[in-house]
C-alpha cells in the first residue's frame, strides 16, 4: 500500500485528501505545520508528499528545497498561490507537480497515482505482481495484477 504524508495546515482540505487517498487504496498521513511535515517527511518512509506553501512555522518552498536534498521522492505542491512565478519557483526547487486551490479531488488523486507511477518505472521500485486466481465449473483464470497503489 503506497503511503502519502499530507503537509496541509488547513484541517478540512487534509481531511478530504486524506478520505481520497485512502478511498482509492493509498495509506496518508497529516502534518498540520511545516516543522513537523520537514521532520516526518526526512525522518518517515513515504512514498509521495503532497505539500502547501503557506505554513505555520516553515514554508512550503523551504520544506521542498530541504526535502529535496537528501531524498528523491514524487512532491506535489498544492497551493493558493496561483501566479506564475510562484509555480515556477516551486518547480525549480524540486517539486515534480504544483496543482492550484481549489482544486478537483479526483484529478489530485489522478495525478499523484501518476507521478507514483512514473517513479515506479523510473527507479524500478515497481511491486511485484499479484496473482490472482478464479475457478468455476471446469475452468481455471489466472490474472496477473500490477499493484501501482
Amino acid at each position: 500500500m503506497k503511503s502519502i504524508l499530507i503537509i496541509e495546515d488547513e484541517p478540512s482540505i487534509a481531511e478530504l485528501q486524506k478520505d481520497y487517498y485512502e478511498l482509492s487504496g493509498m495509506k496518508a498521513d497529516i502534518c498540520h505545520d511545516g516543522e513537523e511535515g520537514l521532520k516526518r517527511a526526512l525522518e518517515g518512509d513515504y512514498d509521495l508528499i503532497v505539500l502547501d506553501l503557506a505554513l505555520p512555522k516553515r514554508d512550503g518552498y523551504e520544506i521542498c528545497k530541504q526535502i529535496r536534498a537528501v531524498k528523491e521522492i514524487p512532491i506535489l505542491m498544492v497551493s493558493a498561490k496561483k501566479e506564475e512565478i510562484d509555480k515556477i519557483r516551486g518547480l525549480h526547487l524540486g517539486a515534480d507537480d504544483y496543482i492550484t486551490k481549489p482544486f478537483s479531488p479526483s484529478e489530485l488523486v489522478a495525478r499523484v497515482r501518476a507521478h507514483l507511477g512514473r517513479y515506479e518505472r523510473l527507479t524500478g521500485k515497481q511491486q511485484p505482481a499479484q496473482q490472482t486466481r478464479f475457478e468455476f465449473a471446469d475452468y481455471l483464470l489466472i490474472k496477473y495484477l500490477v499493484a501501482y497503489m
